[in-house]
């Protein structure tokens, strides 16, 4: 796009297809979505990896396009891989967002003590965006979590992980306004 280059507005092209099929899945069951992402983006698919490997033959071989189609062709069996798990996003930009918090404070994180406490924030980290991506406010989950835990039996422990909640269908506690 800052080079105003026809062919990557071609690739464009295909990539928005590809999200135009996951705007209309979004929400579905998982096997709805796979389902429906092998019927349409796996033809897209198909014929974005031919483009590629044509337009790479065609190409010069030292161009900003070129690194960027054989960085995705060394990459392309990961890069498929969501069409035929609904359960995979097309992207990892919902990590990306639940990660930004640790970013703008590495400075801030670079003193955790010890790798130890190293190991326990990014621990923390990954509770309390897996509990925000899930619905969940984190502060409420941590402490039904942390009500429920002295008699919750070791070899389940992976209940009590926010996609696994049955037990109670949402933490008692709320924080205060």
């Amino acid at each position: 796009q800052a080079q105003s280059s026809p062919l990557a507005a071609q690739a464009i092209e295909h990539i928005q297809q590809l999200y135009d099929i996951e705007t209309r899945v979004r929400g579905q069951p998982p096997d709805v979505r796979r389902d429906a992402r092998q019927r349409q983006a796996a033809p897209v698919l198909t014929q974005l990896q031919g483009w590629l490997v044509q337009t790479l033959e065609n190409i010069s071989q030292k161009s900003a396009l070129a690194g960027a189609i054989r960085y995705t062709l060394n990459r392309w069996e990961a890069l498929t891989r969501y069409r035929d798990n609904g359960s995979l996003e097309i992207d990892n930009n919902a990590a990306e967002r639940a990660l930004r918090t640790v970013a703008l404070g590495r400075k801030n994180y670079l003193f955790a003590g010890s790798d130890a406490g190293g190991h326990r924030a990014a621990a923390l980290y990954t509770l309390i965006g897996t509990s925000k991506l899930n619905g969940f406010d984190p502060y409420a989950y941590l402490c039904s979590v942390l009500t429920h835990i002295p008699d919750h039996p070791i070899n389940r422990i992976d209940d009590l992980f926010p996609w696994n909640l049955t037990e109670f269908s949402a933490p008692q506690h709320t924080r205060a306004a």
